[in-house]
């Protein structure tokens, strides 16, 4: 039926044509080719084909040929084959102006809303007008589904990857416009790459290509799931710390290496840095200031890189600083936090030099906000500089906003620095057994007080208590001195004793021997003088050559001492004593993750002379040991070694055989240091049991609490008890406020459990403090209330 209208039809046409041969222009008008020289309008506008030349008349016409193309025209429009993603989306090329021509070249036509006639030719052309390279094609599926699916980020970041790659490629207008994909099992494989399960849709693509030998994915897809599987390799690397693996993994991917995957530039200039190529990992943080504009990545990563760059290149960094549109400077948010660490690692390093504008920032801050960890923080910078008297000034405000140990230990350094050690044991004395670094500050001002000359005048409390910690603590600096003092008030017996209590702790202390043989001297011990000498000959000559000190008279107007410390002796006159300075502490500070400070003085010298200040020296404990063979506080102090080199399991014996101290104290520091053992090594039941071992201060019982809840509830939700996990962190919750990552916990417990209201209100409330993981929680929640929409 259909043949016989076409013939039909192309009669009528014939005849008419016949007719009117002599008036082309009506014929052109008939069938709707253009004016001669002027090319069709309609298909160059697609920009999916190229004119060419044509004679310029042709007397004869071809019937055939007019009837097929009626037959074109009347027939339905093809459809076109959706099997291919990027079918309708080839690359256009750029139009040809035609030559003068009477009729254009057959063409095919493309699908649109509405059909286009196409252009009718009497004959083939017969040349071809050279035509521009054609370029690749651009598969343009991505692109479809992102923007079908409302995810403008992604979509966005498809149109930088595509214009990279195709510089000379320009995108739709309007994405959805062009015709979608039809092949459904296509779909649901971007389906999988967009949801990041990357195993089953590598499975998909091998289980299509092995039914339908003939179909091959697109390579877009391929691409990007190999750049989708590096991400993934990297970020898990980074996340166990194998930083060489980071640093591979994008080396061979650099696709990933741009303003679009932040989080990935930050991990690699991490990786870099912690594989020292510190200069590597600071161009990295470069790339960023200098390419990408996202004004809070900016900012986020100044403050990374602040953590893990010396102040040197951060200062480098933060040169790349851009103006705000209000004349502010780009990164004023996080000015004071950076002139924290920037002065706190001035306190590290006294030879760097923190640039005037921080030091006075944070005093502004200081004055303003009133935290006694940036009084400590100025404190401890300007008393490693030597710069005494300021330190002490804000060491004193930093104890009057929160009396503590760093900053009574700092204070008694700077009053020792400035000659008052009898105020600077006052001051340590609450805090001498804190720690090992408050308790050599301790002894460093009592060896200071009792050097002072002329001898201070000591209450009998002060002296009782500090000739008790000398003893406990075996010190021989403050020994010596005792002796010294006991000789100023003509106690030559107590003297004597406290020198050889000296020798005894520290058989090799010449001033100690030098006190004891003078001291023996006058007392007219003979033999004890001649022992002493033939001990010392080669070793000091002073003490070898004793000078003659029979012309010592004694002294008739000696001060009376105050009952206790030192028991009366028969009054002498002194001998000289020789000539010593007031001995300060070494100092060092150890800053801790949130500012704050914890200081360690180095045990003060061992003779009474000006010690230089530097950093302590660190204790060893990389031998193996049976703790068991070692006195209680010695396995204490090599428990809480062991935990400074990561090595709890050995930690917890030495910590066990510190509990079989007689000493209290003792015994509640082995039993706190063995909690935290087991709970670094992951075993949160044998450290609640640790923890109930001695009894602990009020303090010291919550930290513990708190972190076994913690342990507990991390441990629960891996094994997918989530009532249980929500059940500890209330608990804990009632201890101490909630961190952002245990809030994140609580509401994936809550995702788990399918309680989405109470999973989005969380993931809401820690996504506006910044958190990204809350970020992504927010995300899994809408995949699983609203599969079909992404916000």
């Amino acid at each position: 039926m259909k043949s016989s209208l076409v013939a039909v039809s192309a009669a009528v046409v014939v005849a008419t044509l016949v007719t009117g041969l002599k008036d082309r222009a009506a014929l052109q008008e008939k069938f709707g080719l253009g004016a001669a020289g002027k090319p069709s309008p309609e298909l160059m506008m697609m920009g999916r084909i190229k004119p060419t030349d044509g004679p310029a008349g042709d007397p004869e016409f071809n019937a055939q040929l007019v009837a097929d193309k009626i037959e074109a025209i009347t027939s339905p429009p093809p459809t076109p084959d959706r099997s291919e993603p990027d079918a309708a989306a080839s690359q256009p090329a750029a139009p040809q102006p035609a030559a003068p021509q009477t009729a254009a070249p057959p063409a095919q036509t493309v699908a649109q809303p509405a059909p286009v006639t196409p252009p009718i030719v009497s004959k083939p052309p017969a040349t071809q007008q050279t035509a521009a390279a054609p370029q690749p094609a651009v598969d343009e599926s991505a692109l479809r589904y992102f923007a079908s699916r409302g995810d403008k980020v992604r979509l966005q970041a498809e149109i930088s990857r595509l214009q990279a790659l195709y510089p000379n490629w320009v995108p739709p207008a309007d994405p959805l416009a062009v015709p979608q994909n039809g092949d459904k099992q296509l779909e649901a494989m971007w389906q999988l790459y967009s949801d990041g399960r990357y195993a089953e849709l590598r499975k998909a693509v091998a289980d299509r290509q092995a039914t339908d030998a003939g179909w091959q994915p697109p390579t877009d897809l391929l691409d990007r799931l190999d750049v989708a599987e590096a991400r993934a390799r990297l970020v898990n690397a980074s996340d166990l710390k194998q930083y060489a693996t980071v640093v591979d993994t994008a080396a061979a991917t650099p696709s990933l290496l741009t303003c679009s995957e932040i989080d990935i530039l930050w991990r690699v200039a991490e990786a870099f840095i912690q594989t020292e190529r510190a200069q590597r990992g600071q161009d990295a943080y470069t790339y960023v200031l200098k390419n990408c504009t996202n004004p809070a990545e900016r900012q986020a990563t100044v403050e990374k890189a602040s953590t893990l760059l010396a102040y040197q290149p951060m200062q480098a960094l933060l040169a790349l600083e851009r103006p705000a549109a209000d004349g502010s400077r780009e990164f004023d948010a996080i000015r004071d936090n950076l002139a924290r660490r920037f002065v706190a690692e001035g306190n590290d390093d006294p030879n760097l030099a923190i640039a005037p504008d921080y030091i006075a920032r944070l005093e502004k801050l200081a004055g303003t906000e009133g935290l006694a960890s940036d009084a400590l923080l100025l404190g401890w910078y300007q008393l490693r500089r030597n710069n005494d008297a300021d330190a002490e000034k804000w060491f004193r405000a930093a104890r009057a906003k929160q009396d503590s140990a760093a900053a009574s230990q700092g204070l008694a350094l700077a009053l020792i620095a400035r000659k008052a050690p009898e105020e600077a044991e006052d001051v340590m004395f609450r805090w001498r057994a804190d720690s090992d670094d408050a308790t050599s500050t301790y002894l460093a001002a009592t060896a200071n007080l009792m050097a002072l000359q002329p001898p201070a005048d000591l209450a009998e409390d002060v002296l009782h208590r500090i000739a008790t910690e000398v003893i406990a603590r075996k010190y021989v600096p403050t020994a010596q001195q005792l002796g010294w003092y006991a000789r100023s008030l003509n106690q030559f017996q107590t003297a004597a004793r406290w020198f050889e209590t000296a020798l005894a702790w520290k058989p090799d202390d010449e001033p100690s021997a030098y006190g004891l043989v003078i001291t023996r001297e006058q007392l007219s011990d003979r033999k004890g003088v001649l022992d002493l000498q033939r001990a010392w000959a080669g070793r000091s000559s002073r003490i070898t050559n004793l000078e003659d000190t029979s012309s010592l008279t004694p002294n008739a107007l000696t001060p009376p001492l105050a009952k206790g410390g030192l028991a009366a002796q028969q009054p002498a006159q002194p001998a000289q004593r020789p000539p010593t300075e007031p001995l300060p502490a070494e100092r060092r500070i150890t800053l801790q993750p949130g500012a704050e400070v914890v200081v360690r003085a180095a045990r003060p010298a061992m003779e009474t002379m000006t010690a230089p200040r530097g950093p302590r020296q660190t204790r060893g404990c990389s031998t193996t040991v049976d703790a068991g063979q070692l006195k209680p506080a010695d396995a204490l102090s090599r428990g809480w070694c062991l935990m400074d080199i990561n090595r709890p399991m050995e930690a917890i014996s030495a910590f066990e055989a510190a509990l079989q101290s007689p000493v209290r104290k003792i015994r509640e520091d082995a039993a706190y240091g063995q909690s935290l053992a087991y709970l670094r090594a992951g075993l949160s039941t044998n450290a609640a049991v640790a923890a109930t071992k001695a009894p602990q201060n009020r303090q010291r019982a919550a930290e513990l609490q708190v972190a076994i809840l913690a342990d507990r509830a991390l441990a629960a939700f891996d094994a997918g008890r989530y009532r249980e996990t929500l059940i500890y962190l209330d608990q804990r919750a009632q201890l101490q406020q909630e961190r952002i990552d245990l809030m994140v916990l609580r509401a994936y417990s809550y995702l788990n459990l399918k309680m989405y209201g109470d999973a989005t209100r969380i993931f809401e409330a820690a996504a506006a403090t910044g958190s990204r993981d809350a970020a992504r929680g927010l995300a899994d929640v809408r995949n699983v209330t609203h599969p079909d929409t992404n916000n």
